[in-house]
């Protein structure tokens, strides 16, 4: 599944929608070159999937785990994680599986932006999501299912689109 976005604010409700179709253990790669807008994809996501807290980039702290806020309908946790800093480690899954972030894995949706090739041991099956940003800021956003039942959600969010 591909989609073209025109605005950040396409990209946040992009992430909503694609929250109708997320569940407690899911897993979500995020690839994308600096500033393509995987946090506001995230963003999106965490009001879908109703989350406490403002979403913001966790480059620095490296992950943050947003509880689910009744008061907005959550009932899912959200776990943002971002690799970009780990990527210089010298055993870069290394430093992801200090992160302890299977722990929560069942509990939660996790996001983790520059995790590919270095998260995909926590799930069998996942989503990788590629976000471009072309020179007229658009956005393409590409959904890849890895196993499970991805591709049938896939579709159902399609044609709820």
């Amino acid at each position: 599944m591909v989609a073209e976005l025109s605005t950040v604010e396409d990209t946040q409700a992009f992430g909503r929608h694609l929250a109708t179709v997320l569940r407690a253990g899911d897993l979500l790669l995020l690839t994308g070159p600096l500033g393509a807008g995987k946090t506001a994809l995230v963003q999106g996501i965490g009001a879908g999937l109703g989350v406490s807290g403002a979403i913001t980039s966790p480059t620095f702290v490296i992950a943050r785990v947003h509880r689910p806020d009744p008061a907005r309908g959550g009932m899912v946790a959200l776990v943002h994680a971002d690799a970009y800093r780990l990527g210089d480690a010298v055993d870069p899954r290394a430093e992801i599986d200090d992160l302890d972030l299977d722990a929560s894995a069942e509990d939660a949706v996790t996001v983790v932006e520059w995790g590919a090739g270095l998260v995909e041991h926590l799930n069998d099956e996942y989503l990788a999501v590629r976000i471009d940003r072309l020179d007229d800021d658009t956005r393409t956003i590409e959904l890849i299912p890895y196993g499970g039942d991805w591709a049938g959600r896939l579709k159902h969010l399609t044609e709820t689109m």
